[in-house]
């Protein structure tokens, strides 16, 4: 992350920057101490800690979905898409008309919006499935069609809220990978949630550690070995392991 002399966020080279950044609702409950971050272009930025920690007050600030109450978040970019959990597809649409749904919210015309379809299908690996329906799919494959809709909009953002973790290890793994591969050929920032420590230090070219009471930043940590563009490039998987055991340590001491 680059900063400022003052260690701040630089809006300049940040497609999301979070200055002073904080929350408290309405209740008086306070979600946030101020937060300063910053989402470089094209990198993927991991959010980790424990449940109530803020990680999704961050995301939805980010998404303009909720003010901060104080503090200032810039983002330079309307290009976005939210990756939930739960894949949120349509029952009774196929997974064409699925992937086609947000070009057809914003009026793409017909033609178009099934050619950025078919490709986005294409590109997760779900030729042959345009006609299946959610109840025909793995959990894998229902995510495969989640990520496929969410690029169709040709997103510079793309906010992702532990969109794998209802998967199995193995299946999750892919995801992972899959997720990596749009990212080379898209070139996308993504901000994403995770509790899993192997899937921050796999994903993330920073990974920003939070703790609660209230939600706030512990630390943010540069991979050593973050992912590349080049898909040939060997990550240094001793390094990448030292990241897994000092985030370890960090969430460890942690108070229940």
């Amino acid at each position: 992350m680059t900063t400022s002399e003052t260690g701040t966020p630089r809006a300049d080279v940040d497609l999301v920057a979070f200055h002073a950044t904080d929350k408290v609702y309405g209740n008086g409950f306070r979600a946030l101490a101020p937060i300063d971050l910053g989402i470089r272009r094209g990198e993927i930025t991991v959010l980790v800690g424990p449940s109530g920690c803020g990680k999704t007050t961050l995301l939805r600030m980010a998404a303009g979905l909720t003010e901060p109450t104080s503090g200032t978040m810039t983002r330079d970019t309307d290009r976005m898409s939210y990756v939930f959990q739960d894949p949120t597809l349509l029952a009774w649409r196929s997974v064409q008309a699925n992937v086609e749904v947000i070009a057809k919210l914003q009026k793409v015309p017909r033609a178009e919006r099934r050619r950025r379809a078919e490709q986005a299908i294409t590109m997760v690996g779900l030729d042959g499935f345009q006609k299946s329906f959610p109840r025909e799919l793995s959990g894998g494959m229902k995510m495969r069609a989640s990520l496929a809709r969410s690029v169709t909009s040709d997103p510079e953002l793309l906010l992702m809220d532990e969109p794998f973790a209802a998967l199995d290890e193995f299946t999750r793994e892919k995801m992972g990978a899959e997720l990596l591969r749009l990212w080379r050929e898209k070139r996308f920032s993504v901000l994403f949630i995770t509790h899993s420590i192997y899937e921050a230090c796999t994903l993330g070219h920073q990974i920003a550690i939070m703790n609660t009471g209230p939600g706030h930043i512990v630390e943010v940590v540069k991979s050593p070995s973050p992912p590349s563009l080049d898909p040939t490039f060997e990550r240094d998987e001793r390094a990448l392991r030292a990241l897994q055991e000092q985030i370890s340590i960090t969430l460890g001491s942690f108070r229940e």
